[in-house]
């Protein structure tokens, strides 16, 4: 056996025989984090871990909120006619920051903000402290975690408007209404569910993540600007209504899956806190979108001969609208249910309001609004605590009934107005020859399939 000195320095001298020293700084380095961890970890308490999960989970959440903008975007733009495109994409991604700018200025506070069980106050432009907004300071959500989580969802109240506008509203003016809408009208009805200091929550409303607070209020408001700009020109003719096709039903399938998956945020992210309750939560909404999906398929077939793309598509956004309110208090038969009835009620509603001639090209006021009003009053019959079919009596209902009625009230006045002033001095509709020619080039100067060719077909009235 050679000397150790021997034995060194043939292992030293071969190639590679140092490399394993570059191994000591990474192996110090690891050993070195490993003790600051674990003596952080023996000074954190549960309490203290419980606080990062929560807020991790709700970011996350607020990120699967978010990326449902990309969701509405290819849904509308699948909807509507490719001369629309540029305009459509346009509208579903800056009203996401118009709308995170104005709920940071005002519309956080005005929803959040101490004041009276009407409008919130205080705090405006993110500046308070965390007890300004309702929140502990040092536990729970932090302000910048709950401030985006809640400006993911105001921004979804605007984009439900752009798609019953599409096609004919002026760029600027659904800019301006986006911004009063996000900042404005629907923090000052949040604020009376959601806030903790609120009327309607106080009378034992409850909407636990935003069938009316946030659907219904995006479809009040998107009804009434369908009623002020009025139908596409050759929609309804010599009292018929004509079907204008979407033209790319591929990427609005897509759309449908992208906020299928960004409901997990909106839903279980609604608990604010990464508990046991979110796989339940989850469990329910993907039971009562899969239910609605199911139902409205199986309505449109027997009503038109054939299983409708469209109609499934919005039978699965029917249920989750319908599930968003009782999500986390009705039991798995009552979410199928609800998202059965909601499915089927899709389909007749897409019906009737073309019967009154309110042109909605994606099916947003039916969706949004009918099964948000639907789901919002299935709380009051399914709830397993407080439900009528659960042995609760009249009072949860009758809570249900006051605050779909005094917020849809409320956005109504608000929108009306809004819409009114915009009409009588903006104008809110394009005219005519930018509307058949496409606002694509009349709005933006520019295509979405540039080099392709594009359907003309409805531009027979211009030279």
């Amino acid at each position: 056996m050679p000397p150790i000195s021997e034995a060194v320095q043939s292992y030293f001298g071969r190639r590679d025989g140092w490399k394993w020293v570059a191994c000591v700084p990474l192996a110090l380095t690891i050993l070195g984090v490993w003790g600051v961890a674990a003596y952080a970890q023996e000074e954190m308490t549960a309490a203290d871990v419980q606080t990062v999960l929560d807020n991790i989970f709700v970011f996350i959440c607020a990120v699967l909120v978010i990326f449902m903008n990309a969701g509405f975007g290819m849904l509308e733009t699948g909807f509507c006619r490719q001369k629309n495109a540029v305009n459509i994409l346009s509208k579903n991604l800056i009203v996401f920051g118009l709308a995170v700018l104005a709920f940071w200025a005002i519309g956080f506070s005005l929803m959040f903000g101490g004041g009276n069980g009407f409008i919130g106050g205080g705090g405006f432009f993110l500046t308070g402290a965390p007890e300004t907004y309702g929140l502990e300071e040092g536990a729970g959500l932090t302000i910048d975690t709950f401030f985006l989580f809640q400006a993911a969802f105001a921004a979804t109240a605007a984009t439900i408007v752009s798609g019953a506008v599409a096609e004919r509203i002026k760029f600027t003016d659904f800019l301006i209404f986006s911004i009063l809408l996000t900042g404005v009208s629907y923090p000052i009805t949040g604020h009376w569910v959601w806030s903790g200091s609120g009327w309607l929550g106080a009378a034992g409303f409850s909407d636990f993540a935003g069938s009316t607070v946030v659907h219904s209020v995006g479809g009040w408001a998107a009804l009434m600007g369908a009623a002020f700009l009025g139908p596409r020109i050759g929609k309804y003719q010599d009292d018929r209504v004509n079907a204008i096709p979407g033209h790319n039903m591929s990427i609005a399938m897509l759309g449908c899956l992208i906020l299928w998956i960004g409901w997990y945020g909106f839903n279980p992210g609604s608990e604010l806190a990464a508990s046991t309750a979110v796989p339940f939560i989850a469990v329910t909404t993907t039971l009562a979108a899969s239910a609605g999906g199911v139902a409205a398929t199986f309505t449109a077939w027997a009503l038109n001969g054939k299983p409708d793309l469209s109609m499934i598509i919005n039978g699965i956004l029917a249920g989750l609208v319908g599930i968003t309110a009782g999500c986390a208090g009705v039991n798995y038969i009552g979410a199928i249910i609800i998202g059965l009835i909601a499915g089927v009620i899709v389909v007749f509603s897409v019906g009737f309001f073309d019967s009154i001639k309110i042109d909605d090209p994606v099916g947003a006021i039916s969706v949004h609004l009918v099964c948000g009003i639907w789901g919002t009053l299935a709380v009051g019959l399914f709830a397993t605590e407080g439900g009528l079919f659960f042995g609760g009596g009249f009072g949860q209902l009758g809570a249900q009934i006051l605050g779909i009625l005094s917020i849809g009230l409320f956005t109504v006045v608000f929108t009306s107005i809004v819409w009114v002033v915009l009409k009588s001095t903006l104008g809110i509709r394009v005219d005519p020859e930018e509307e058949m020619k496409g606002l694509d080039i009349g709005e933006h100067g520019m295509e979405a399939y540039s080099g392709f060719l594009k359907d003309t077909s409805d531009m027979g009235g211009i030279s």
